[in-house]
């Protein structure tokens, strides 16, 4: 591997090192928007919060909920193996998710952004021995920092959709300037290993999704009992993790489709709970009854639509919904993960963009175990199909989950190709403390 850069890396550094006195604007605007910790903006500039422990450190940065979640039970494996561990995030919401469900004695800290002397500083005070990166955060200074420090780094969970695929073909010798650094690829698909292959990586291995090895979301048992007993006999359907354009489709559904199922209860759950409130004036515009979660309000006879905007209660809807639509998929955004809905026995729904996950989706449908809609009028299409048909409900929903299960085993394949570097770095400090 050459330490040369490409120009524009040159250039991209350049710009990094420049901006870095505007950066407290920069985190005080999005600290208004509540997109910042207030008490942990000093490591945002590399600072951190807290002392580096002894011993061998692994180092995971994953860029937000959906990546942390994906790779928890890979990190309760390192952390197993009495390997220090620090985990890097880039958002509030992951860092209440870390604060949660991360094992005990690991360490989480928000990523620095991504000017020079700020990752020096991070990596100067941890002085990590080994980095995992989960799926496509990749940061350039980030990755040419951490490689002049001669630290190991491997992609964990790589994808590359198909349309970041054609952006980096425009440019090869950058996007290979930096996956050349990479000691190792460990991608989702035999697709995306194609094109990490394609794009400059010098050593791919598809190993599987790990998002499919990952224990579906827990839900307190005690509520889920309240809620079930207070929603009834009602038919009651979901949609989840939805994005701006697509709550208003979800709405008019719901609208349609409770002239023939009476006392019909929809949950939305916005990708983003900050959306909630806009989500309750969507609502409350179309002339129908809303309740919402995150202020306490509690569904009635007269609630249409439940706005479901909480962190971490995904694993509730599922299990109270019968059928679910998963978002980022009616709009260009490229669709979110079924494979929570699908363990939790839920038939699916979703829209045709669904190009994070392409081969997932694509074999949900061919198992018949979800279905592609293409506008509103497809959502009422299924959902009333299914919402009167018990049997075919339930054979999708049966078929959606043996299919993932199918799928499993990434987690036992990472770890295979984890395990010379973890060793290796085990033994090199055993050796130091003799």
């Amino acid at each position: 591997m050459s330490n040369r850069l490409t120009a524009v890396l040159r250039s991209y550094r350049l710009v990094a090192m420049a901006a870095a006195p505007v950066v407290p604007l920069f985190l005080a605007r999005r600290l208004k928007q509540g997109k910042e910790h207030r008490l942990r903006l000093a490591e945002r500039h590399g600072e951190a919060g807290t002392e580096r422990p002894q011993g061998p450190l692994v180092w995971l940065h994953g860029a937000s909920v959906g990546e942390l979640a994906s790779v928890l039970p890979l990190i309760q494996r390192i952390a197993a193996r009495g390997v220090s561990m620090l985990v890097t995030t880039g958002t509030v919401t992951s860092g209440e998710i870390a604060e949660q469900r991360l094992p005990a004695g690991v360490i989480h800290q928000f990523l620095p952004i991504d000017v020079p002397r700020f990752v020096r500083r991070f990596l100067a005070h941890w002085q990590p021995d080994l980095a995992l990166f989960v799926e496509s955060d990749l940061w350039p200074n980030l990755v040419i920092e951490t490689s002049l420090r001669r630290v190991p780094m491997i992609l964990v969970n790589g994808r590359v959709s198909e349309r970041s695929f054609r952006r980096w073909r425009y440019l090869p010798r950058t996007i290979g300037n930096l996956l050349e650094r990479f000691d190792l690829c460990l991608a989702r698909t035999p697709a995306d290993a194609g094109r990490f292959v394609d794009l400059g990586a010098p050593r791919v291995v598809t190993s599987g999704d790990l998002k499919l090895d990952v224990p579906a979301p827990p839900a307190d048992p005690a509520e889920l009992k309240r809620l079930a007993e207070m929603f009834g006999d009602r038919p009651v359907i979901a949609a989840a993790s939805t994005h701006a354009g697509e709550e208003e489709a979800v709405i008019a559904a719901h609208a349609r489709l409770r002239e023939n199922f009476p006392g019909l209860l929809t949950l939305i759950a916005p990708r983003h709970p900050e959306r909630g409130a806009n989500v309750v004036d969507l609502v409350k515009a179309a002339g129908l009854g809303v309740a919402q979660r995150s202020r306490g309000e509690q569904p009635s006879q007269e609630t249409d639509i439940y706005v479901a905007d909480t962190m971490g209660e995904l694993g509730l809807l599922y299990r109270l919904a019968p059928v679910v639509f998963i978002g980022g998929s009616l709009v260009q955004h490229g669709g979110q993960n079924p494979i929570e809905p699908a363990k939790l026995g839920a038939a699916i729904l979703h829209g045709p963009h669904v190009w994070n996950f392409a081969e997932l989706y694509g074999a949900l449908d061919a198992a018949e175990g979800a279905m592609p809609v293409e506008n509103a009028e497809g959502l009422v299409k299924a959902f009333a199909g299914w919402l009167s048909n018990p049997t075919a409900r339930t054979r999708a929903a049966n078929a959606g989950k043996a299919t993932v299960e199918g799928l499993a085993g990434a987690l036992g394949h990472t770890l295979d190709s984890l395990e010379p570097y973890l060793l290796e770095l085990q033994m090199r400090h055993g050796e130091h403390r003799a």
